[in-house]
């Protein structure tokens, strides 16, 4: 830049600065407005996309495939094609760099020009930086494989109801459908002993949330208990043992109000002339009741019940559900009947009499399996006759 070119800066330099802008209003008006913009911004995107429902983090799920922000994308991606011995270098090394040159920019790029048709270079290399952190980004999002989705209980209703789902399945073994305890029948090693009830006050008003986790996490292997935590070896997440906390709380602990949508009966009320289905009525009794001990690897005879395929073919003795036939297994086997094909089901408790007049109506009317099958079967209630009326004399 030769002496005329400084002069000429110097000048506009000059006459801009007697010009000036004010701070206030015009400057702070100017933040205002961005900011407001950037608000309204975010808004939108939590109106309109919002945050994807994660389950919380567990260093035991071996299956989560973690992945940075977005924006940290192409970090992440660079990170592949540096080799292992070397990651500290892609992680800190580099970026660190990178860093260090956008706070010595104003030293080396001393080019007065602010026009870009002036500053081609210092708009190439940041061109191609910029494309280099999109490529890497589109890469990284087209190459990682995606993260298997998991349902996530977000209201407490969905919370009370997922626990009991959880607590039926790995709990009525043991401490029963209701936490009532008992003798324990039929679990190998724990075979005749008796568990207290542990939906009683003694221990719901004694034990935190914190001690429940804990128990079931860790179990009472002194006890007999196995640990349900992945990270014991069990098969429960943090998220899923909170919602069993979570559903012990709210239905034993009578400090706690049950939530509205969570307080409708799982089981629907069968009305005096319906004929039940699988799909409504017995599935959520099997879910409650049955499903704990009639899956694989339990002491069971081979008869499943978690789905209706199972429960009409599958066991040792199948059929254990014979359309029409009240002399089913099943149907005497929750009738208390010591049979072949297996003792009184539930083990340690009878079913209520309700549920055993549900599964009685559903096999005497042919065990149909979804509600349309069960409403082909019911009774049409015959056309009103129209009186004919008497003619006029």
């Amino acid at each position: 830049m030769d002496e005329e070119q400084k002069k000429q800066y110097r000048e506009k330099y000059a006459q801009a600065k007697q010009k000036g802008v004010k701070f206030w209003p015009d400057i702070i008006y100017k933040d205002f407005l961005v900011v407001l913009a950037l608000f309204i911004l975010l808004v939108l995107l939590a109106i309109f996309i919002g945050v994807a429902n994660e389950p919380k983090a567990d260093p035991s799920d071996a299956a989560y495939i973690p992945r940075p922000e977005w924006y940290f994308l192409f970090l992440f991606e660079m990170l592949k094609f540096v080799p292992p011995k070397l990651e500290w270098v892609g992680a800190t090394v580099i970026p660190g760099i990178a860093v260090l040159a956008m706070f010595l920019l104003p030293f080396f790029d001393r080019n007065p020009r602010r026009h870009w048709k002036q500053r081609k270079v210092a708009l190439t290399i940041m061109g191609l930086v910029v494309l280099g952190m999109v490529a890497l980004t589109i890469r990284a999002v087209a190459t990682t494989p995606a993260q298997a989705e998991t349902a996530i209980a977000v209201t407490l209703a969905d919370q009370v109801v997922a626990g009991q789902d959880l607590y039926s399945l790995n709990c009525v073994e043991c401490h029963g459908a209701d936490g009532e305890g008992g003798e324990i029948k039929g679990v190998e090693g724990l075979e005749g002993v008796i568990l207290k009830p542990i939906h009683s006050k003694d221990e719901m008003y004694t034990r935190t949330d914190e001690t429940l986790y804990q128990i079931i996490a860790y179990g009472q292997q002194d006890l007999g208990m196995p640990p349900f935590s992945k990270a014991f070896g069990g098969e429960l997440s943090t998220s899923e043992i909170e919602y069993t906390v979570t559903f012990m709380r709210y239905t034993w602990d009578d400090r706690m109000e049950l939530p509205q949508e969570a307080a409708q009966p799982s089981i629907p009320t069968l009305g005096a002339d319906e004929i039940p289905s699988y799909e409504v009525y017995i599935q959520p009794i099997v879910k409650r009741y049955c499903i704990s001990c009639h899956r694989p690897g339990k002491k069971n005879n081979n008869f499943f019940m978690s789905t209706y395929d199972e429960i009409m073919k599958s066991g040792d003795q199948a059929p254990n559900v014979i359309p029409g036939d009240l002399n089913s297994n099943l149907i005497r086997m929750i009738n208390r009947e010591e049979i072949e094909a297996g003792g009184p089901m539930p083990p340690t408790k009878a079913l209520p009499p309700e549920l055993v007049d549900i599964f009685t109506r559903w096999v005497k009317a042919g065990a149909p399996n979804t509600a349309a099958d069960a409403d082909a079967l019911q009774p049409t209630a015959p056309a009103e006759l129209t009186p004919t009326p008497t003619p006029a004399p």
